[in-house]
């Protein structure tokens, strides 16, 4: 220290070079003469010759002063000044035992260790004193030999704390060995600052066994936190925040993020006056809470500051996806999800797809993590779809299915996601049966997982989709109606389960999703599933004995996450909660679909602080709150800002430095540089321009096929049935709208026509899956085989001709409803004007539609209502509508009517008109029937 600055040299002896500066000043006061500028005219050169002898002139005083500051930055420098110097001192004498804390808590300030234990290696190196290192988390075969300061220096560059507390008592026959061939003179301990049953043993056999002073370091300005497990509810996920005293910060937050390190949310925490534990919620949705893998508390670097969360803490997820039309909010009791969801809201959690296309809702329900998937009446899956429900159930995962109207018409399809084979043919719609009288359910079998229920004497099933008897039947049924046939079955499949409700959702067919047995057996179906993951062990279960979870993503000691530790051993399968050693250090064991926490801190940890007490007679000293600073490099610094400096005067002098306008060159370099610089990337204009054009007024769209005749006669028609439904109707249409049915977006579009080209390549399998959640998002598409006059006089249905035989391969990879041609009492047939038949540019052929409730069905005196407004998501013909309609801009008709009769004209153009009303406004002309009556009840 210099006259009470904090200030000192380290080698002080390079200060009297400062006796020099003024030889320096001496040597440095002249500068050469500046050159003179002569002409050089030839033939008076040697007349203007003079003799006289220059004289230098004087170096400026200022230059003179820059130039001993830069001798004397120089010096300084040499003589290492040091500021701020922290007097550390290796106790005692002899071999120096340096202990140093690697554990989880050293962490929050381990720089500052490695400096301060950097400087007592130096001191003792200075004294000749050899040491021993001892890091406390370490094995105990450690190496306590005492050795030279580049060794043990060595092996202090190669510690990290590590992310486990440290056991020091077992430290002590290690250490009581060493100390039987050394006699040490002194100890320093670098301590982390938590205490505890083994500090009390470790400290005792330093103060007793060693009897040498001990200088501690300890009592760190920052005071030392912890997070303990979680407490999970339905209502929010509740963490314990520990402190080791009553005296440091009182409050902070604590943050939760999911596996790929994104913040979910933060939670406040506030400790009262002398209390070291208080407590930070999360009241997050539990869609939110089940994507928590790690909490933290905000600000700390230590292992000990983080939990991490598996399946334990987690609620089951139910996906839920439907076949009908997607009204839930303007018909929420007509949707068969809407039954589904009420009965699992108090034990699960629900994900409804943000997509009625399956193709994309299947994914997102499965990597959102279902424990089980829903399907109400979803008769037909895409061979993409298929096959991913099929993984998914391998893997762990239960599938739900509830019959219905497409269930029952796709019977006849292959479908290898049902639990048992259902009956086919005979019927219109597929393989359903109604009863004649509603039957009751039987009581539940003992080997039934719904064992034990109560079976109410109310429930009844008028419709349902009936079982092929077989040997297999009777093993795979877990519910019956009171005569004996199945009405839930079941199957494994890999690691999960096929589950097949032989009703629907709704009330449409039975009123169980009605009565409390349907929420008891959906609890007792969630109850034993599980989210497909690799190990069952992962969410608690035990069922996987003998399989090891290997590590996954383990934590270090500053809490971060590390791809792997070569010491990590795996985590046995049924291994209850285990305090993180070594051999199994915190973090997750497992894989990524499946995995366990192991943490720092237990549910029931305190952060005992270390009591310097136990060592007797140590000088306890305190972690500098900064380490000393080397002034040398900034002391250099300012001489190379000297020397620099008195290059430029020298030059400025002399008349070296010439300032030239540089304003053009910096034009030209900035006009090259916005010329270089990447323009603004704007959306594509054509995709723009489509949108705008689809929504500024409502279109009449045909799908392309191609082909551009083809093409041109779906323009022209539409175009034709456009003019006259402005001239017939309310409605004024724009100009038609070709759409790519595998690249545009088609919810712009009520009604789309696709005339069916068996030449056209056949759609993808996820262009179709575009197609069914067009449809089953409330849109109607109208196909038009339009080969009436190739079929066969009498032949009906979608077969026979290349046209029908395409649209019938079409269908079969779509998820339709049972098919009818149009009835004498449908909308269609009233819903501008008055038909009775449907024809095109040909006649004869019918219009199919989707099936209706029959009437003799005793459901549908109860269910006069229908999901999307009775509109069929589909219709059907082959008499060549588009061609019938088309016209030029004159008025004048392109194609003839086949026979040509000009009535039969005028009832293609009002089957247009029709289909376009219904599509738009639904079954408000079914209602009318009810008018008289209500009428009636507004009189009364």
């Amino acid at each position: 220290m210099i006259g009470g600055l904090p200030l000192a040299f380290a080698t002080p002896l390079v200060l009297s070079a400062l006796v020099l500066l003024p030889a320096i000043w001496w040597l440095l006061k002249l500068t050469p003469p500046r050159p003179r500028v002569e002409s050089f005219p030839p033939t008076r050169i040697l007349a203007e010759i003079r003799q006289q002898e220059e004289q230098p002139a004087r170096s400026p005083w200022w230059l003179t002063l820059l130039r001993l500051l830069l001798a004397a930055f120089v010096i300084l420098a040499l003589a290492g000044p040091v500021w701020r110097p922290v007097g550390e001192s290796a106790p005692g004498s002899g071999p120096l035992l340096l202990v140093i804390d690697n554990d989880w808590p050293a962490a929050r300030d381990w720089p500052a260790r490695i400096d301060t234990a950097s400087r007592v290696i130096a001191q003792a190196e200075a004294a000749g004193r050899p040491i021993s290192l001892l890091a406390t988390a370490e094995p105990s075969n450690q190496e306590l030999a005492p050795t030279d300061a580049g060794t043990v220096r060595t092996r202090l560059d190669a510690l990290v704390p590590r992310p486990y507390a440290a056991n020091r008592a077992a430290l002590v026959p290690a250490l009581r060995q060493a100390t039987a061939s050394t006699t040490f003179g002194g100890v320093t301990w670098l301590a982390s600052g938590l205490g505890g049953q083994d500090v009390e043993t470790f400290s005792r056999f330093l103060s007793d066994g060693i009897n040498a002073p001990i200088t501690l370091y300890s009592g760190e300005k920052t005071t030392l936190q912890g997070l303990a497990a979680p407490s999970a509810t339905s209502d929010a996920l509740t963490l314990a925040v520990l402190r080791s005293d009553g005296t440091g910060a009182a409050s902070g937050t604590v943050e939760a993020r999911d596996m790929k390190g994104r913040s979910i949310g933060t939670a406040p925490f506030a400790f009262q006056p002398g209390e070291t534990k208080a407590e930070a919620v999360f009241s997050l949705p539990s869609e939110l809470r089940n994507e928590i893998v790690r909490v933290e508390i905000s600000g700390s670097t230590t292992a000990g500051a983080v939990q991490l969360l598996d399946d334990r803490f987690k609620r089951r997820r139910i996906g839920l996806i439907s076949g009908a039309a997607n009204d839930n909010n303007a018909q929420p009791l007509l949707s068969p999800l809407y039954y589904i969801s009420r009965a699992v809201q108090p034990f699960a959690d629900v994900i409804e797809p943000r997509d009625a296309n399956a193709a994309l809702a299947v994914p997102q329900m499965i990597e959102g993590g279902a424990a089980v998937i829903a399907m109400a009446d979803i008769g037909t899956l895409t061979p993409d779809v298929e096959e991913k429900l099929t993984n998914w159930v391998d893997a762990g995962g239960t599938l739900v299915r509830f019959a219905g109207p497409r269930l029952a018409a796709a019977t006849a399809n292959a479908d290898t996601l049902i639990p048992v084979r259902l009956r086919q043919g005979g019927r219109v719609l597929g393989g359903s049966l109604s009863w004649s009288s509603p039957q009751p359910l039987a009581a539940f079998s003992e080997q039934s997982p719904f064992a034990g229920l109560t079976v109410p004497s109310d429930v009844t099933v008028s419709r349902q989709v009936l079982a092929e008897p077989d040997g297999n039947l009777p093993a795979r049924t877990w519910a019956t109606l009171a005569d004996g046939t199945p009405l839930v079955t079941a199957t494994r499949l890999g690691k999960g389960w096929l589950v097949l409700f032989h009703v629907t959702a709704d009330t449409s067919w039975s009123n169980l999703p009605l009565s409390g047995s349907f929420v008891e057996m959906l609890r007792r179906i969630t109850a034993f599933s599980s989210a497909p993951v690799t190990a069952d062990a992962a969410s608690g279960s035990t069922s996987s004995a003998g399989t090891a979870l290997p590590p996954y993503r383990l934590l270090d000691g500053f809490g971060r996450f590390v791809t792997g530790d070569p010491m990590a051993r795996p985590l046995g399968a049924n291994a209850q909660v285990i305090a993180p050693d070594r051999d199994h250090p915190p973090g997750l064991y497992g894989a990524e679909d499946g995995f366990r926490a192991v943490n720092v801190l237990a549910p029931d940890a305190l952060l005992l602080p270390l009591d310097p007490t136990l060592l007797k007679g140590a000088t306890l000293k305190p972690y500098p709150t900064s380490a000393p600073t080397d002034l040398s490099p900034y002391l250099l610094l300012a001489a190379l800002a000297c020397l620099l400096a008195d290059a430029l005067a020298v030059l400025w002098l002399h008349g070296g430095l010439r300032i030239r306008r540089a304003a053009p060159a910096a034009f030209i370099l900035a006009a090259l540089l916005a010329g270089a610089l990447p323009r603004p990337v704007h959306a594509d204009a054509a995709s723009d321009q489509f949108a705008v054009d689809a929504v500024s007024q409502t279109r009449l769209a045909y799908v392309t096929t191609g082909d551009s005749s083809i093409d041109d006669v779906s323009r022209a028609g539409l175009a034709g049935l456009s003019r006259e439904l402005a001239n017939r109707t309310a409605l004024e249409p724009g100009d038609p709208v070709g759409v790519d049915i595998a690249k545009d977006e088609l919810a712009f579009f009520p009604l789309l026509y696709w005339p069916i080209d068996p030449n056209s390549p056949m759609p993808s399998s996820a262009t179709l899956a575009r197609v069914d959640a067009y449809m089953k998002q409330g849109g109607t598409i109208l196909f038009d085989t339009r080969d009436e006059l190739d079929r066969t006089p009498g032949e009906t249905g979608f077969a026979g001709t290349p046209a029908a035989e395409r649209l019938r391969v079409m269908l079969s990879g779509l998820d339709i409803p049972p098919l009818e041609p149009v009835p004498s009492n449908h909308v269609l047939t009233k819903a501008f004007y008055l038909l009775a038949d449907f024809p095109g540019r040909y006649s004869g052929g019918p219009l199919w539609v989707e099936a209706s409730t029959p009437d003799d069905d005793p459901a549908s005196a109860d269910r006069p209502a229908r999901p999307g407004d009775g509109v069929s998501s589909l219709l059907i013909t082959e008499n060549d509508l588009a061609a019938a309609w088309a016209t030029d801009a004159d008025g004048r008709y392109l194609y003839p009517t086949l026979p040509p009769d000009p009535r039969q004209r005028e009832y293609a153009f009002r089957t247009g008109i029709n289909i376009v009303m219904y599509t738009l406004t639904g079954n408000y002309k079914a209602d009318q029937v009810h008018v008289p009556a209500l009428l009636e009840r507004l009189g009364q």
